[in-house]
């Protein structure tokens, strides 16, 4: 039976596919590391109390690099070069969603409306990082290679979400709620496609290295399609609604450490 579970196990089983896997998802944490340490120290002065969350939120994400890292590394392997098809931060950037990576190499301070266009972006792709991790945590968090790694991760991830709920509250009461809406709409729509053709180009390369027959790879690539048009025709709106979290300040205090293996 082709499931959530079944599919992961085998990526996991086989170290090419695991490597594969970690590989991509460091590298995308570390890239948000990198993201949030440089808005961090671009915050204008209006937003300065953000600045000290948004490091820890980049503390975070460089953590989650350095986990997925540390689990190649102790099957004896190196990271791999991610595929450029497959590399999810960057293929956003190219989309225009987020702030663009000249635009936080410079030393030019951040606007407001920067700070909401960040919070979109992080609550849309928070959400989607939250959901992988909950289906993780379902199946794999007794797992005795990655479990330790994936309850930490999902932990942080739900904090991370609960935190962009909150600010972009705050901002919203402050006046900005048809700005945030506008954002997070856009954010979404464009988050699904790339969301889509990062999945396709993910699960083609790993039916390459699995040895999938073609009746498998076009089954997982029906449930992405079919994922994505439920998704377009409605259930992008769980990406744009805001509640206040029952996790408040949940960037509020120091970073946590890595697991011992990393």
């Amino acid at each position: 039976m082709l499931s959530a579970k079944s599919l992961f196990q085998e990526i996991v089983d086989n170290d090419e596919s695991f490597r594969l896997f970690c590989s991509i998802a460091a590298s995308g944490e570390s890239q948000g590391g990198w993201e949030n340490g440089r808005i961090a120290a671009l915050v204008p002065e209006s937003e300065r109390d953000l600045a000290p969350r948004i490091a820890r939120h980049g503390a975070d994400e460089d953590k989650h690099g350095r986990i997925f890292t540390a689990l190649i590394r102790k099957r004896g392997l190196k990271p791999l070069p991610v595929p450029p098809k497959t590399d999810y931060t960057m293929l956003l950037e190219r989309q225009g969603i987020g702030l663009a990576h000249d635009r936080l190499r410079a030393d030019e301070r951040l606007t407001l409306q920067d700070i909401v266009v960040y919070l979109a972006h992080s609550r849309v792709t928070e959400q989607r990082a939250s959901d992988q991790m909950v289906m993780l945590r379902k199946h794999f968090a007794e797992h005795p290679e990655i479990g330790k790694a994936v309850r930490m991760i999902s932990d942080d991830e739900d904090n991370h979400l609960a935190y962009t709920h909150e600010e972009l509250l705050r901002l919203s009461a402050a006046g900005h709620d048809k700005l945030i809406q506008d954002t997070l709409r856009t954010c979404a729509l464009a988050e699904m496609r790339v969301y889509r053709d990062v999945s396709l180009a993910v699960m083609a390369h790993m039916g390459h290295i699995l040895g999938w027959p073609k009746a498998k790879s076009a089954l997982l690539a029906a449930g992405i399609h079919a994922m994505y048009l439920y998704e377009r025709f409605g259930g992008w709106r769980r990406m744009t609604t805001l509640s206040m979290p029952e996790r408040r300040d949940a960037l509020g205090g120091p970073a946590t450490s890595a697991p011992e293996f990393a």
